[in-house]
């Protein structure tokens, strides 16, 4: 894919191409297209958001992610949220714990996530090209050249300035680009079922084990439920048959009963990979999602981990395009999402080994586990932290402000609420109320800078990026100091 492709058509250019229309491509168009910048949308399916995806659960970071663009209320009404999250019968965790304004897993499909993000995208201007599969890529110094067969069978050469793969595990921009996806299979062989059940379970969310069989049931709100399972002793290719029957065997073996399960619209097989590309960018091209990297279904973070990729990329390639801030900051995107890719591996991994667990010691270490997150309060923080993704923070230059990196929660402003000041894609710098920190100094930076005060009495001076960490902090700041501050991170 690699080579000069044969019997193109040159076609005009445009800023940025993102290939692959799930929620990681489509919140990243998104951003791109509210911040003003053309951006194309390319998936290789036809026009449709299926019913039958497998993610189901959005983590309290995805939220506030989501409440940065004035979304977040309404996916929560396409759900149910569940303020515990119970793992290997014994260890709870209490999410209803969380700092944020979402302590919970909200339960709903990810079709409901792609639903609000495309009607976001469409409004923000973004072109969409359905039934368009990527064949050749390449570039240079100026751009990349995208081959797309369209609808029609013809090729068609498309520039961009820059090209983002959000195209699934299976990525064509990943394998145009010659990277591997080094990597094993963490489980071989699961099934996926959405059905009715006859008896409704106490929880929105129901998971155990027993023996060789796991099953987890979830609950759409709308009268159909997920069932994931696995059978140890029945590991078969994912284009084996399968039918309701075996779901329902494996179902009454790990969680005592099937509930009734009844009219089926979907069966599947998959497999359960752990894979992440070394590089997140290749040049003019970048990687996101499950393009990039990959995770075993343990804590539900694949889809969240992904619109977190979207939600860091966005912002920067929107201040390089629009000349705010100089081509180096792309780098960062590497640097500070590749490190949480691997934790998540780490993560989700040890998660689902744990729960197949077998041979006496391990069963015996799952407990120990389970025991001390349970009785322990930092180790549940910290586990809560991971899995919801608020707790994960990013690189700072020596002798930083200790801030620098991280999330900053939903903080109460003069005006209002800080997430409620990021709805329009910009940097809010939030000062003390003193006279010492005011500053009003915007000039040029109005269309990408808001000024905010604190509603409180804090004294430290924080400037926050659109996707909610902190860029630069001080502790006593002036506005002279302000603006040497703001003048070194973006002239």
């Amino acid at each position: 894919m690699n080579g000069t492709s044969t019997n193109t058509t040159p076609n005009t250019s445009r800023p940025v191409i993102v290939v692959g229309s799930g929620p990681t491509g489509l919140l990243l168009a998104g951003d791109l297209a509210a911040a003003g910048v053309p951006v194309t949308l390319v998936e290789k399916r036809p026009r449709k958001i299926s019913n039958l995806s497998r993610a189901f659960g959005v983590h309290a970071r995805t939220l506030e992610q989501l409440d940065a663009r004035g979304l977040a209320d309404q996916l929560l009404a396409t759900g149910s949220t569940i303020t515990e999250l119970r793992l290997f019968r014994r260890l709870s965790l209490d999410l209803g714990t969380l700092p944020s304004r979402f302590p919970f897993l909200l339960i709903t499909p990810q079709y409901e996530v792609e639903r609000l993000l495309e009607r976001r995208a469409r409004e923000a201007g973004v072109e969409f090209r359905f039934e368009s599969e990527v064949v050749g890529l390449r570039q240079d110094d100026g751009g990349v050249d995208l081959d797309v067969r369209g609808p029609d069978g013809a090729v068609v050469t498309h520039r961009a300035a820059y090209v983002v793969g959000t195209d699934g595990h299976r990525s064509a921009v990943r394998e145009a680009l010659g990277l591997p996806f080094p990597g094993v299979s963490v489980i071989r062989s699961l099934f996926l079922a959405d059905v009715r059940l006859a008896e409704r379970p106490d929880s929105v969310l129901t998971v155990n084990g027993a023996g060789d069989a796991f099953a987890m049931i979830a609950s759409f709100g709308d009268g159909w439920y997920r069932v994931m399972g696995w059978n140890r002793r029945h590991e078969v290719p994912d284009d084996a048959p399968l039918d309701l029957d075996e779901v329902k065997e494996v179902t009454r073996r790990a969680l005592g009963t099937d509930y009734g399960m009844h009219d089926a619209r979907w069966l599947s097989r998959f497999h359960s990979d752990e894979r992440q590309v070394p590089r997140y960018r290749a040049g003019r091209v970048f990687l996101a999602g499950d393009a990039a990297h990959v995770h075993s279904p343990a804590g539900g973070q694949g889809m969240n981990t992904g619109l977190q990729d979207a939600a860091n990329l966005g912002w920067k390639l929107a201040a390089v395009l629009g000349g705010r801030a100089s081509e180096g900051l792309l780098d960062t995107y590497q640097a500070e999402r590749h490190p949480v890719g691997k934790a998540v591996l780490r993560s989700s991994g040890g998660l689902v080994r744990l729960a197949r667990a077998q041979s006496p010691v391990l069963r015996a270490v799952r407990g120990l586990v389970s025991a001390f997150v349970n009785v322990t309060r930092p180790a549940q923080a910290k586990a809560l932290a991971q899995i919801s993704g608020i707790g994960y923070r990013y690189p700072a230059p020596r002798g930083s402000h200790r801030l620098v990196g991280t999330r900053v929660p939903d903080v109460a402003l003069e005006s209002g609420r800080l997430y409620e000041a990021l709805r329009g894609g910009r940097f809010v710098l939030i000062t003390p109320k003193a006279a010492s920190g005011a500053y009003d100094g915007q000039g040029a930076r109005k269309e990408w800078l808001t000024v905010e005060r604190w509603a409180g009495d804090r004294r430290t001076t924080v400037l926050v990026r659109p996707d909610g960490y902190v860029a630069w902090a001080a502790d006593d700041a002036d506005a002279a100091g302000i603006e040497a501050a703001l003048t070194l991170q973006f002239s």
